[in-house]
């Protein structure tokens, strides 16, 4: 590949974000497509080790502002993918687009020679033996939760299972009795330059697998890797009114680091049992109280059940019709900012199915003396609008 198709590699298309995204944006984006394409997890496979080696040059170069600012300034003098000098149609008055040695252009002294040489072989070379830290994986569980559990909140230990330093040989990969020795490659530092022209990108050093050590006589633990499947047990606090299929980030809390790199996270996918009884609409609960037909016609104080076994008094108002919907207010689920969200109380009528004669006799008389209401008349006038 030439200097010049060096030069105009799109690094923000390599990460998949756009140019005027944020640095935390960046750094997410890497993280993600790093993870997905480590040689650790994708042995043997050219493919995903060639898309490692291009997200860490991409995200070395547009991690830092300094050296993000000189790469955009540098790529704005392609424009559209040709780059034009003076008298050749690349300012005004010019007549035609020039064939000339890019080489010679970055090659002089000061310039824009200087601005690549800032962005792709920036900060020197580093120190031998500087083994770089490593993040630890992240970790992803699931819990499930009783309605009554996510809603007041509750401490579980939770018993992991992730990658961490080999208690055998205790992170070195090497067989009792024996060190690994430094890796001759690239001298410890786990990263070799690779030299594009005038251009050096870091990449993993192939030979020890980016640890920086090479082990002549492996563990028999971990095969010479250093990493050993660890269980330990985490206790995860889940907040109060927590919803069913919520993701909660414990940072720190995952697969630890290498070399005095940061843990992981752990990621807990939270599901929640339903309810026999109540319901949930974002940060509201609901319940369906049945009420007899007279409580309905003449009005009542009724007595409802809350979660967690404690009740609440609720007004019927006189004429209350089947279905509607009353609310109690704070009897909720917990929010973010510290308020409860409400109970919907939904009012169904309960017809009995059976009386005896004086009930009977009772309606009876109710009937007769309601004989002049028709309920339906409104709908039936309604019905024949038409004619």
């Amino acid at each position: 590949m030439s200097q010049k198709d060096w030069a105009e590699k799109d690094y923000y298309k390599v990460l998949g974000v756009s140019k005027d995204a944020s640095a935390a944006d960046i750094k997410k984006s890497f993280r993600t497509l790093a993870k997905k394409h480590h040689p650790d997890s994708n042995e043997n496979d050219p493919k995903s080790e060639a898309k490692f080696k291009d997200v860490s040059e991409a995200y070395d170069v547009l991690s830092n502002e300094a050296t993000r600012k000189e790469y955009d300034e540098a790529r704005s003098l392609f424009g559209g993918g040709g780059f034009r000098v003076p008298g050749a149609g690349g300012f005004p008055g010019a007549g035609g687009t020039a064939n000339f040695d890019f080489s010679d252009l970055l090659n002089r002294g000061g310039g824009l020679g200087d601005v690549f040489s800032g962005v792709f072989n920036r900060g020197g070379a580093q120190q031998p033996g500087a083994r770089r830290p490593r993040r630890g994986t992240d970790v992803e569980s699931a819990v499930t939760l009783s309605f009554d559990e996510a809603l007041s909140g509750v401490t579980l230990p939770l018993r992991l299972t992730s990658e961490a330093p080999c208690g055998v040989c205790r992170g070195t990969g090497a067989r009792e009795g024996s060190t690994p020795r430094v890796c001759p490659t690239c001298e410890g530092v786990g990263q070799v330059n690779r030299n594009a022209g005038g251009f050096a990108f870091p990449e993993p050093c192939r030979a020890c697998r980016g640890r920086g050590l090479v082990v002549d006589d492996p563990c028999s633990n971990c095969s010479g890797s250093g990493r050993a499947p660890s269980t330990r047990t985490v206790q995860a606090r889940i907040p109060a009114g927590v919803k069913n299929g919520a993701k909660i980030r414990l940072r720190g809390k995952g697969a630890p680091g290498e070399n005095g790199g940061d843990a992981g996270d752990l990621l807990i996918v939270v599901n929640v049992k339903p309810d026999p009884v109540f319901g949930r609409e974002g940060d509201n609960l609901t319940v369906v109280v049945p009420v007899t037909f007279a409580e309905a016609a003449l009005g009542a104080d009724i007595v409802v059940p809350t979660p967690a076994g404690s009740t609440v008094k609720v007004r019927i108002a006189e004429g209350t019709q089947n279905g509607r919907v009353l609310r109690v207010r704070g009897k909720g689920a917990h929010r973010k900012d510290g308020t409860k969200g409400d109970l919907l109380v939904t009012v169904e009528v309960v017809v009995p199915k059976s009386l005896d004669p004086t009930a009977r006799e009772a309606l009876a008389a109710f009937v007769a003396a309601t004989s002049d209401e028709d309920p339906r008349d409104e709908l039936m006038r309604k019905a024949k609008r038409g004619e």
